[in-house]
């Protein structure tokens, strides 16, 4: 049985998200869960309070044991990119990308 969540719209780039979903894609739910407690980058708050979502999930479904599911799918898609702008010198301005990112897991039972 599959148990699934999707966070739309992280603020959180795509190319810093993938860095922590990389580390805990194919890992048990549970130790992901450890991992990501411990690890130093931002993104790593927004994959585990989706980790979490998608082990409710799979308790609402009545899975015995969530914490023993396994990681199989993992993706980070880019999301809408928002524009700012900010004043340089003699009148110019820059363009400051605010990037965003859709973050998709999907837990199995082991068989």
């Amino acid at each position: 049985m599959e148990s699934k969540a999707v966070l739309k719209y992280a603020r959180v780039t795509p190319r810093k998200a993938r860095r922590v979903v990389d580390q805990i894609r194919d890992k048990n739910a549970g130790d992901a869960i450890l991992f990501l407690r411990f690890m130093p980058y931002r993104g790593a708050k927004f994959v585990e309070k989706l980790l979490k979502s998608a082990m409710s999930n799979a308790e609402q479904k009545k899975v015995v044991n969530p914490e023993a599911m396994k990681i199989v799918k993992a993706i980070v898609d880019q999301g809408p990119v928002m524009k700012r702008v900010e004043p340089r010198a003699m009148g110019r301005a820059n363009i400051i990308r605010k990037r965003t990112c859709h973050i998709t897991l999907v837990l199995s039972e082991e068989s």
